[in-house]
């Protein structure tokens, strides 16, 4: 079936619009023909040795194309890169030429058995195991001699560990077996740092925020440990379409870069749909239908008519729903056994079935999170489908290219959720299709997050200046670890660790232990969750699903990490409710415009989980509310907030509710002009606060010390506000609702709310922003005082 009579399927409408931008009609809102793009090759770099052109020609590659023959010529000449181009486009044989011509220049001819490794080593890192696990087996199509793989993470028994230290030439692994085992115990992997040539950093694009400056130390501690033992090894990355490649890995790795952009791999072109679920009339309110049904809805209508599809839905939970309610749609179909769920805190063999099954063709259908939008190679797809805006622009194009991967035109369809910045996408398709993609924001300074690595170089190899000199901010919390009594300064000038045993620090998540989810009955492990999540998804009596079975939650045990469960399928589902607190600590920035000054500085956030709501399926309909015993959990972070003089809201209607409204939709907003999505900020509002003793609206950064998040949204204030404004004004709706002022994380149950009021304080500040503006920067601070155990609990 061709593009426009599967979107025709999808919509009947459609079939009765004409021209590429058919006009709204059904769910349609927008679609756009993106153009395919002709193939352009180059002759190999003369570097390149006949044994590596030989063994590329027996897979089918007899040229590159020039951004790949670029890219590994900056590498093969010791210049840290970067390729960061689109979907399919060939990056890995940037990064795989220098290595593969590294092994065929160390062999003496042929070998009947392995020797020890010796020069010219490689270290490739991915961000999960699953694309690890991928590049391996497309390594090993390529028969060059004295190339040497092996898969080394937390899956791989010891003796092979053992094999791979001695043998292999190209160990592929990921950032928490660098940081959590190669790292600690360097000693044992003396070889590799003495010998190692590359480090291949793949998928970059996804070190941001809190998690990409964890890894962006790790990779300092690797590359400082290599220099110990006498190696310089060249860094090459691989990225998505990315603002300023070069300057991003240039901050993961401390050095400069060089980036190459420009694309000249083949595409078949895409129709890309931006869709809004139907609205329809209840109770004299328009309501629009869940965006999971609607992709489920699609998923099953395609896998029906033999389309291989993918779902990205946002949420484990979400993945499930959809996978359930497709094959549901299908009944007695036989496509519906073609349809399954995919996502993280599957055990790994389970993982790598559905892997295979897809890659194979016996899957049709998968409903999956962002765990498949790396570039696990999975050739063939017809179709994309986006259940909600996955947050950022580079996610966006990731995920959509996952589809048109051979000479068929792609088809991708984004279904708004109800969500102020989908309802803004959808009807402002410029904010996707002409709009640059946003730069990664990542800060290895934040002092949360320095402090435990400070302390994991220092147990590996004693700190000296030049390694403070190289991190803003580390001599200060090197000295705070002192005073701690963690390092001690020699009187040599370096700093040694004297903790009674290693720091433990994790690179994903707030905390340093996940919580386990198990059946209470049988003990049989289901799955994982991160720790500070657990609080909100397996809290007792949380309803927690898992690949289409649904399990309510007996226990929480947070001291042990275990939340047991059983099997239970009720007509309701759950959702945690919170309250939060907030102290500001000091402020590093500030806006005086008249009425309204605008504010950047540290905060801390206390929040409690403490109860949770029972609602009735499908109406949403809340049965009862269950009180939670659980401990609060405090954060140190980066805040923006905004204040206004009562006078000025004298006409503002329930200034509370009109507040509540503001900070509500401008969460949902920032993620147009910020690197995060919803989730990874939070907000509190309130007509009098404490500490600025006037009407304030706050938005945080929910991870400590701060992502960075909140400093673009200071920096970019009258974007971001003024697209608010607009996505509340523009909604249909008469009081309110999710696809403009209300929250699905609110603690308060979206009470109170008022519309009208929001957009009045919105446009206030906006109006103030185009008088004269006083700007004051206060000395900067850390985020932490001397007195702070900066990882309380881990030691």
């Amino acid at each position: 079936m061709s593009v426009d009579q599967l979107i025709a399927a999808l919509d009947p409408e459609f079939a009765r619009a004409s021209g590429p931008q058919a006009p709204p009609g059904g769910g349609l809102r927008h679609l756009r023909r993106l153009p395919p793009r002709a193939s352009v090759r180059t002759e190999w770099p003369e570097w390149v040795p006949d044994p590596v052109r030989d063994a590329l020609a027996d897979t089918g590659i007899t040229r590159p194309w020039p951004h790949q023959a670029e890219a590994a010529t900056h590498a093969f000449e010791g210049r840290d890169v970067v390729i960061s181009t689109g979907t399919a486009s060939g990056k890995s044989l940037a990064y795989l030429l220098p290595l593969l011509t590294e092994a065929a220049a160390h062999i003496d001819g042929p070998q009947a058995s392995p020797k020890a490794a010796g020069e010219g080593r490689t270290l490739y890192l991915a961000p999960t195991k699953a694309l690890a696990a991928d590049q391996a087996r497309a390594v090993g199509e390529f028969a060059v001699p004295g190339l040497i793989p092996a898969i080394v993470d937390g899956d791989t028994p010891f003796e092979h560990r053992q094999w791979a230290q001695r043998f292999a030439n190209l160990i592929l692994s990921n950032p928490d077996l660098l940081h959590h085992s190669l790292l600690p115990r360097h000693r044992m992997w003396r070889s590799l740092l003495k010998n190692l040539k590359y480090v291949v950093v793949d998928e970059c694009h996804v070190y941001r925020g809190v998690f990409g400056a964890h890894v962006a130390l790790t990779l300092r501690r690797l590359l400082r440990l290599a220099e110990h033992y006498g190696a310089s090894p060249t860094v090459i990355a691989a990225s998505a379409t990315a603002a300023d490649p070069a300057a991003s890995l240039s901050v993961l790795t401390g050095r400069p870069a060089v980036a190459v952009t420009q694309d000249f791999s083949p595409h078949p072109g895409a129709t890309v749909a931006l869709w809004e679920p139907v609205t329809y009339e209840f109770d004299g309110e328009p309501q629009q239908a869940s965006t999971l049904s609607e992709t489920a809805r699609m998923l099953a209508l395609l896998t029906r008519r033999g389309v291989r599809t993918l779902a990205f839905v946002p949420s484990r939970r979400g993945a499930e729903i959809v996978a359930a309610e497709a094959k549901s749609r299908l009944g007695a179909d036989p496509a519906a056994e073609r349809i399954a769920a995919y996502r993280a805190g599957y055990l790994r063999e389970h993982r790598r079935e559905l892997e295979s099954d897809l890659r194979d063709g016996k899957l049709l259908g998968v409903a999956t999170t962002n765990a498949l939008e790396l570039g696990i190679d999975v050739t063939g797809l017809d179709a994309v489908l986006l259940c909600g805006y996955p947050g950022r622009l580079a996610s966006f194009w990731q995920q959509i290219g996952r589809a048109g991967r051979g000479d068929t035109e792609a088809l991708a369809v984004m279904l708004a959720k109800d969500d102020p910045l989908d309802t803004f996408l959808v009807h402002h398709p410029e904010a996707i299709f002409d709009r640059p993609v946003e730069a990664s924001v990542c800060d290895p300074s934040n002092p949360y997050v320095l402090a435990g690595h400070l302390c994991l170089a220092a147990e590996e190899l004693p700190l000296k200046d030049a390694d403070l000199d190289a991190i803003p901010g580390s001599r200060a919390v090197a000295e705070q670890l002192c005073e701690q009594k963690l390092l001690r300064r020699r009187p040599g000038g370096r700093y040694y660790w004297i903790g009674s045993e290693r720091p433990e620090v994790t690179l994903r998540g707030s905390g340093p232990m996940g919580v386990d989810i198990a059946e209470t009955k049988t003990g049989r492990l289901i799955g994982t969750i991160d720790a500070a999540a657990s609080h909100r998804l397996v809290h007792n009596g949380a309803l927690y699903l898992h690949q289409g079975e649904s399990f309510i939650v007996d226990n929480l045990d947070l001291e042990d990490g275990l939340a047991l469960v059983h099997a239970a399928k009720p007509p309701w589902t759950t959702t945690a409710q919170e309250i939060t607190h907030l102290e500001v600590l000091a402020e590093r920035e500030r806006l005086e415009m008249g009425d309204v000054t605008i504010c950047l500085g540290e905060v801390e956030v206390t929040s409690n989980v403490i109860s949770y709501q029972r609602r009735r399926l499908p109406s949403g309909e809340v049965i009862d509310t269950q009180p939670l015993d659980l401990p609060p959990q405090t954060l140190r972070t980066v805040a923006v907030w905004w204040t206004v003089e009562p006078e000025a809201l004298e006409g503002v209607p329930d200034l509370a509710g009109s507040l509540h409204a503001a900070e509500h939709a401008s969460i949902g907003l920032l993620p147009l002009i910020a690197t995060c999505d919803r989730w990874d900020i939070g907000g509190l509002s309130t007509p009098a606060h404490m500490d600025t003793e006037l009407p304030t609206v706050f938005v945080y950064d929910g991870h400590p010390g701060g992502a960075g998040f909140a400093e673009q949204a200071f920096r970019k204030w009258q974007d971001w506000l003024g697209a608010t404004k607009e996505a509340i004004a523009s909604c249909e709706c008469r009081y309110g609702c999710p696809s403009c002022i209300q929250s699905p994380k609110c603690g308060n149950g979206n009470e109170p709310l008022h519309k009208k009021g929001s957009i009045a304080v919105l446009e206030l500040l906006l109006k103030a922003g185009e008088g004269p503006v006083t700007a004051t920067v206060h000395a900067q601070k850390p985020a932490t005082s001397p007195e702070d155990d900066l990882w309380p609990g881990d030691f």
